[in-house]
Parts: C-alpha cells; structure tokens; sequence
C-alpha cells in the first residue's frame, strides 16, 4: 500500500516529471522529431508529447525514475490504456494529414541513455 503524498512530495514530483519530459522533448528533437504539442490534457488523462516526423504522429509518454533499476516497472498496461484513450480524443488535431499515430515511451534515468520506445500500445488480452 502506498502511502498518501504530501503536496511537497507532490510538487517534487511534478517538477521532476516536467524536467524528465523537456530531456525527452529534446532527445527527440535532436532526433529529427518536431515537438508539436506538451501536457496534452483531455478528459481521460494527460499525453506528455505530441510529436511527428516523416508521416508519422508520435503521442509520446514520458517516464523518469532517480534508479535505473526502477525503469522496468516505469510503464504498463494500465498506464498504456490511459494514454491511448487521452489519444482517441485528440489525434485528429494532430494527424490532420493522413499520417500514421502511435504511443511511444521514453524511458529516463540519471546516468544512462534515454530508452526510445516505438509503438509501445499493443492492448494485451
């Protein structure tokens, strides 16, 4: 059971997941990737990035731990679902010109590469 956080604990967390998400904004920038959108909010939950290259729309979710270890537990399904149902209200703003979408994750750690993602949604089941 996890134990309720206090709005410091809270607001160090925000501020840490705004900084993860401008290393990974410009991780993709230095890709090739255009930022088209961040904080995404809709009704169903947040999409951290909205990015495209190449006819491609990328909703990207962002993902930072202080350990490294604690990267493979960073995302999943649940997770997942939740950016793709925030994707399902807006991805017709984004791809207005016929490219594909997907979900991407970045996955951040102090010390190590960030960790690119493609096409993370596959629904399970």
């Amino acid at each position: 059971m996890t134990l309720p956080r206090s709005p410091e604990q809270r607001r160090d967390a925000d501020t840490r997941g705004r900084e993860g998400e401008a290393a990974a904004a410009m991780y993709l920038a230095q890709a090739g990737w255009q930022i088209l959108a961040e904080r995404v909010k809709t009704k169903a939950g947040e999409i951290d990035l909205v990015a495209a290259r190449a006819g491609i729309v990328a909703f990207v979710e962002v993902k930072w731990r202080a350990k490294a270890a604690s990267l493979a537990d960073a995302i999943d399904e649940r997770r997942l679902a939740r950016v793709a149902a925030a994707v399902e209200i807006v991805w017709q703003d984004f791809a207005t010109k016929g490219e594909d979408i997907r979900i991407d994750v970045i996955l951040l750690a102090p010390g190590i590469k960030p960790a690119h993602i493609e096409n993370a949604w596959m629904p399970f089941g």
